[in-house]
């Protein structure tokens, strides 16, 4: 078969799945839809939160972006998984504890105000539509090229499938919809980054690979990398050309917006215990690892192959998948001499002689496109596009579901209409996923950057608006309300400006001389982030201490009543 019928016939199959257990799992009241009855094994919710957390920026993008960026790429691996390791030590069981549905929740109770609880709604939408924008870019890449249709059609349709089943099965469909997810996404990635380090270096384990020798040659894979990259104009791979400031502010945001990510965060309600969110937590990095420590490994493969294949080549002798990718619009040739032949070189090209780069490639498109350029069976490029899009359902389903819930849980029912029943609340949910859907599309079909970049920016607002409030509602008693929400909407407004004015009002690719410090939009969160931290403690110490309830409250969620002697794990809350 070809790779066409391949992918409908993988893709298709792992829809039928997804779908068919939403049908199997549909909620039926809003515990089931918020937090799937608080009911998931330890295990399944590793498995699902691990799917929820690689999204299409870590199947997609990621290793596509280090094999552009090489040495600064490596914030994305730091960030994201320090981050996760941040947050399941130090914030899932004090949050699981508390037994709240959302964050929101824990804000507008910790924080005992229905401000607080707005500030925290508007952080959580603003947050969550920015990284589903991400996603549903991530679909239409996919869909672009396997369906051979237009990027926005593919976003569309992906608006229809995860709208499907987002809707209809909510935290306790999209859960065991997630656990098949990442089993199709893993053996997905991992399936071509074993044959290419076969192909490569001769070794099957891509994490070894990455720093191999080559097949029939006497020089390491990265040597002959830096090689090619320098012989054709761009910068040594190894090399990296951002600050050291922004490499840290950037990994630290990244880290700390996983911390205060919605989406993340709410997997920790759907088990039994705390002990049980300790132990998912656990599985959830065991199951992250797999991929990102393979994702250098392919992103070096890709590179490599890339560059060899099109530098210099004749255009009308190119293969198939050329022509593919050329139809969706992500590369683009331009033969500025009219000699027939791609010249792709990078930005040091005229200091070395080089004619001017005629190839314009998205690098969105590079783990999709590597099991083409290098030959692999055709079985394995369909699976590539199956997990793809594994990735970006996953990760939007459950981005949809924090909009929807902050909707219609703490915005309309905790503020508004606080006798609603849970009939009328469900259905305010289901109707906040399918509007929160068409404007996911809109972001995905008009985004601010490639998959990656869009995810890194939603990073930054996290770690500006979430991370410090609920780091200092944990672990301190004297942050009051006041403070919670000046430090909340300080970090916020600083953070999206910053990002608005350098991505959107003035995005020349010189601003780097401009921004603030050195430190690029997608690092500046962690500015935010302290913002906030020194708002907020400023101005608690200036207003009314918390009542004595929220003390005693913050109390019983740090030190759990096993620890004083109660083997019980009961949930705490404040009435």
């Amino acid at each position: 078969m070809d790779v066409k019928l391949w992918t409908y016939l993988l893709v298709g199959l792992t829809f039928a799945l997804y779908i068919g257990i939403a049908i199997w799992s549909r909620a039926g009241s809003t515990g089931e839809f918020y937090v799937a009855g608080k009911g998931v094994p330890a295990l399944a919710n590793g498995m699902a939160t691990a799917a929820d957390w690689m999204s299409a920026a870590s199947f997609i993008s990621m290793a596509g972006i280090i094999s552009f960026a090489g040495r600064d790429g490596s914030v994305y691996l730091m960030g994201w998984t320090g981050g996760y390791v941040l947050l399941a030590l130090l914030l899932a069981p004090y949050l699981r504890r508390f037994g709240k549905f959302t964050v929101p929740d824990f804000i507008g109770d910790r924080y005992y105000s229905r401000t607080a609880r707005l500030v925290a709604v508007l952080c959580a939408i603003v947050v969550s539509f920015t990284y589903v924008a991400g996603q549903m870019r991530g679909v239409g890449v996919v869909f672009s090229r396997f369906l051979e249709v237009e990027v926005n059609t593919g976003v569309i349709i992906g608006m229809i499938i995860v709208l499907f089943y987002a809707v209809l099965g909510g935290m306790k469909g999209i859960t065991y919809t997630q656990v098949a997810q990442y089993c199709v996404l893993i053996f997905a990635f991992m399936v071509p980054a074993i044959f290419l380090s076969l192909q490569m270096v001769g070794n099957p384990i891509p994490q070894l690979g990455f720093g191999g020798t080559v097949s029939g040659e006497s020089v390491s894979l990265l040597t002959k990398l830096d090689g090619l990259s320098e012989d054709l104009g761009f910068a040594r791979y190894t090399d990296g050309s951002r600050s050291t400031i922004d490499l840290f502010f950037f990994t630290a945001a990244l880290m700390c917006g996983t911390a205060g990510l919605p989406h993340v965060i709410v997997r920790f309600y759907t088990v039994k215990a705390a002990s049980a969110a300790r132990q998912s937590a656990l599985w959830a990095l065991l199951f992250i690892a797999i991929l990102y420590t393979a994702a250098p490994a392919v992103a070096v493969f890709a590179r490599t192959n890339l560059l060899t294949t099109v530098s210099n080549a004749e255009y009308s002798a190119m293969p198939d998948w050329f022509t593919k990718w050329e139809k969706t619009g992500l590369i683009e040739f331009e033969d500025k001499n009219g000699d027939g032949l791609i010249q792709y070189t990078g930005a040091k090209a005229a200091e070395k002689g080089l004619p001017e780069n005629e190839l314009t490639i998205d690098r969105d498109i590079m783990v999709l496109a590597n099991p083409e350029i290098s030959e692999l069976p055709n079985w394995v490029i369909a699976l590539v596009a199956a997990g793809g899009l594994a990735a970006a359902l996953s990760t939007a389903a459950g981005l949809l579901l924090v909009i929807s819930t902050s909707v219609a849980h703490d915005l309309v029912k905790k503020t508004f209409a606080p006798e609603m029943s849970e009939k009328t609340e469900l259905r305010w949910a289901r109707g906040g996923a399918a509007v929160a859907v068409v404007i996911a599309g809109y972001f995905g079909i008009n985004p601010p950057g490639f998959v990656a970049q869009v995810v890194a920016i939603a990073f930054g607002l996290a770690a500006s608006s979430f991370f410090p409030a609920i780091i200092l509602g944990i672990f301190t008693k004297r942050t009051t309300m006041q403070g919670a929400v000046a430090g909340m909407l300080s970090g916020l407004i600083f953070t999206a400006g910053y990002i608005v004015y350098f991505k959107f009002m003035n995005p020349a690719d010189n601003n780097v001389d401009h921004w603030f410090l050195g430190i690029s939009p997608e690092g500046i969160g962690t500015m935010g982030m302290l913002i906030n931290f020194v708002v907020s403690i400023l101005v608690s110490r200036v207003t009314p201490a918390p009542p004595e309830e929220i003390a005693d409250l913050v109390e019983r969620v740090r030190y759990p009543r096993a620890a004083m002697g109660d083997d019980s794990e009961a949930e705490v809350s404040v009435h």
